[in-house]
């Protein structure tokens, strides 16, 4: 739309170049002089119309000197006019108004757009018919033509106004419009970020508490030699294997996802952001549940990838579902030049979203197919066996009552990172900033079934309290 604006009043000057050039006759050195003004006055619009769209959406600098040079080019061919009217008389017109034509759309479309207001402008272009009408009387001009002069300048400033002005509005609202895109997708994140938080803070703050607290209290009996030591690792014990169910329950709530769900989402954020959205499901409810969850994944991760990355209008989304297998496919028609068959998202620079996604299916045994496909468009194809799904293993447990593929500080999905508490590696198991004695064997903290009675052996005390005590104000 902008070249268009750009373009348009070079426009006016082709005819009277065709006729010239053509051989038509009527033209002699005036005309010349009158097309260089014209083809001047556009070059100077497009620089003039760029900068002036620039201050209309973002308040840079008004370009006023390009402003008065279009001016004062349009004044020169409105005295270059009259003087060839003058000497060949108006019957010899033909072409040549289309000239002003052209610079009057420069002028007073740059103008309409500096002007902070509508009512401004209008007083402006008021002002300037009567200026232009005195000023071409020293020129030669009569009462008549400077009548006539004073309604043209009115008649090229309405008509500025209805075409550049709106169509500078059109753009500032195109251009907020993908700003607003953008921040949604933003702001998406990071409400998905906070509620990751807010998430792991409520299942593991008091857990984590507890146990430093009963620790630090073990360890201060210990000391003793109160058997009531045991008694208070044992809770620690059982509070630490609660703290892993509560892990495993929390990450099995974010690795799974419903495909329908997912589906209707997906048609809403899309619409939300203006590309319409067309999906085509068939009978999705009826695929495996481990099958609808991958799916569902890859739902979610093309659609963010649409608002983050691709500049698309269109998004369809087919699920096809056969007698062996399901077949996805996301296809937009956002796809730029620098998109590669393994990019992160559409449009974007490589990273671990589609990566993620082709974990996903391929522990499924399916394939994951991604790139562009001409025309503009990307087009994201998952295909998923159903024979050999069993059972949903998209969350499993590790032999110790681990969660395969998650840690405890954070779990690593194919969306945005999360940033969580500090982690420390303890015999292979994930922890949250909780020192481990180490009286405690392994076993027992990755909560597994072979896990040896809590007691320190002879010699070896528990970690002082001071340890503890900075531990636990490091995860309060």
């Amino acid at each position: 739309m902008r070249w268009t604006l750009y373009l348009l009043p070079g426009l006016f000057p082709l005819t009277p170049t065709l006729a010239l050039f053509g051989g038509s006759g009527g033209f002699r050195a005036g005309d010349l002089v009158l097309l260089f003004l014209g083809w001047a006055q556009c070059g100077v619009g497009a620089v003039l119309f760029r900068r002036a769209l620039e201050h209309y959406r973002t308040r840079h600098p008004a370009p006023w000197r390009w402003l008065a040079l279009s001016g004062a080019l349009l004044f020169l061919s409105v005295v270059q006019l009259v003087a060839l009217v003058r000497a060949d008389g108006p019957e010899h017109l033909t072409s040549r108004p289309m000239v002003l034509m052209g610079g009057a759309l420069v002028f007073f479309g740059a103008l309409s757009l500096v002007a902070p207001r509508v009512r401004t402008y209008l007083w402006w272009c008021l002002l300037g018919g009567v200026a232009a009408a005195v000023a071409i009387l020293p020129f030669g001009g009569r009462a008549a033509g400077a009548a006539i002069t004073m309604v043209m300048v009115w008649f090229a400033a309405l008509w500025a106004l209805a075409t550049v002005r709106s169509t500078g509005w059109m753009l500032a609202v195109m251009w907020e419009a993908e700003n607003a895109r953008t921040v949604q997708a933003r702001l998406a994140v990071a409400e998905e970020r906070l509620r990751f938080g807010r998430d792991m803070h409520d299942v593991l703050g008091r857990n984590l508490t507890v146990i430093a607290l009963k620790s630090e209290l073990a360890a201060e009996l210990a000391h003793r030699g109160s058997p009531a030591a045991l008694e208070q690792m044992a809770e620690v014990q059982r509070i630490a294997r609660d703290a892993q169910r509560d892990m495993r329950e929390l990450v099995r709530g974010y690795r799974q996802a419903d495909l329908h769900t997912e589906l209707v989402g997906a048609r809403g954020v899309l619409g939300a952001a203006g590309i319409a959205c067309r999906i085509e499901d068939a009978s999705g409810d009826a695929l495996p549940d481990a099958v609808q969850s991958v799916l569902a994944w890859v739902v979610r991760e093309g659609t963010t990838n649409v608002l983050r990355h691709a500049e698309a209008r269109r998004c369809a989304v087919r699920l096809r579902v056969g007698g062996a297998s399901a077949v996805l496919v996301m296809e937009n028609d956002g796809a730029s030049s620098g998109d590669r068959c393994d990019s992160g998202g559409t449009g974007g620079s490589g990273g671990s979203g589609l990566a993620g996604l082709r974990e996903r299916v391929t522990a499924l045994g399916g394939t994951l197919e991604a790139g562009p496909r001409g025309r503009g468009t990307f087009r994201l194809t998952v295909e998923v066996p159903l024979a050999a799904v069993e059972g949903p293993p998209v969350v499993e447990e590790g032999p110790a009552g681990g969660v395969a593929g998650a840690d405890i500080a954070g779990v690593d999905v194919a969306g945005p990172d999360v940033a969580g508490p500090d982690v420390a590696t303890v015999a292979g198991a994930t922890t949250t900033g909780v020192a481990v004695p180490t009286a405690v064997a392994p076993a027992a903290v990755d909560g597994g079934p072979d896990a040896p009675a809590v007691g320190a052996p002879d010699g070896e005390g528990p970690p002082e309290p001071a340890a503890l005590s900075r531990d636990r104000g490091g995860n309060a």
